[in-house]
């Protein structure tokens, strides 16, 4: 699946588009009252601190601040395949004043989860996608797999009996998995976890025995020597290891789950003040700055309008039904 990522040009084009529309934005805003915002702005990050989606919140938050003139507070309420955080923002004011940072998991949850008291459709109103992130397959550098074909022909020695961890049931890592089963006709055991660090703490302690997780969570890890990758699951090498084949170069196409990052407000958020975040976060996240900060940690910057974000989870919510129908994944 191609990703939208900064392209000079068609930054150039949108910067067009945008100064005219924000112009009336910022009117609008202004007219609001001069009362928004008026005081912290709380963002909510439903994982755990330690992983991708904390190391991009917080990028964000420490340059939102002073552009809003207000803290911007990272709140972290992990738990339930990231749906914990989620259904906590859906459920808040909508005042501009509690945002979340969102993922592709929460598009595969739509379809997983059963009982949601929230609908992502429906009761968020999308600000941006701010960037997408390689992710890789990494064993243990104890295990015996050097390679992906070393681990698949394991694998189906004994059925059942390897393991792959992920960031909770319902999350992109539970969906690869399963499709990464579909296509190389192994059996894993499926061990959740409530968020890339406790993750990656389990697999440098081989308590599962693999784990398709992101770049920026997995690298240090990786050129310490402490873990071995054996696949991009993606359709391009990554820059960081160019070394590691993709899952399609060692012949297995078909996998599909990209994780995404981005931000949104409960649905019923004034226009003006969604517009208006839409244009200093992506102001902060084309900065040279954050470019080169997100560079370094292997993240694909992004920055698209309300309407494109909108279109992308409906697409993908679509998608991830079918795919989660095949898989038989279900969490009540």
């Amino acid at each position: 699946m191609n990703h939208q990522v900064i392209n000079p040009i068609n930054s150039l084009k949108k910067n067009i588009t945008y100064f005219f529309a924000c112009c009336f934005v910022f009117v609008s805003v202004f007219s609001y009252g001069q009362t928004w915002p008026s005081k912290p702005i709380t963002l909510v990050v439903p994982f755990p601190a330690g992983g991708a989606t904390d190391v991009i919140a917080r990028a964000i938050a420490t340059r939102l601040s002073p552009a809003l003139g207000q803290s911007v507070i990272v709140d972290y309420k992990p738990g339930a395949g990231a749906t914990l955080g989620a259904g906590l923002v859906a459920k808040s004011p909508a005042d501009g004043y509690t945002l979340l940072m969102g993922a592709v998991h929460h598009t595969i949850a739509s379809s997983v989860y059963k009982n949601l008291n929230y609908d992502f459709q429906k009761d968020f109103a999308p600000i941006t996608v701010v960037a997408y992130i390689t992710i890789i397959q990494t064993v243990n550098s104890n295990s015996p797999a050097m390679n992906l074909q070393d681990f698949i022909n394991q694998a189906k020695k004994v059925p059942g009996k390897l393991s792959y961890g992920s960031n909770g049931n319902g999350t992109s890592q539970n969906l690869i998995g399963t499709q990464f089963q579909m296509l190389t006709g192994t059996e894993l055991l499926h061990v959740p976890y409530k968020g890339s660090a406790p993750l990656t703490i389990a697999l440098l302690g081989s308590e599962v025995d693999t784990a398709f997780d992101s770049v920026t969570t997995l690298q240090p890890h990786i050129k310490s020597g402490k873990l071995r990758p054996l696949a991009v699951i993606g359709e391009k090498r990554s820059p960081r290891f160019p070394e590691v084949p993709t899952i399609r170069e060692a012949g297995y196409p078909g996998i599909n789950v990209s994780t995404w990052f981005g931000i949104l407000a409960p649905k019923k958020t004034p226009k003006e003040i969604t517009i208006f975040l839409n244009r200093e976060v992506v102001k902060i996240i084309r900065s040279s700055e954050f470019l080169k900060q997100m560079e370094d940690l292997g993240i694909d910057v992004v920055g698209n309008s309300p309407e494109e974000m909108e279109a992308q989870i409906q697409e993908e919510t679509e998608r991830f039904r079918e795919l989660v129908k095949v898989g038989k994944i279900t969490v009540n």
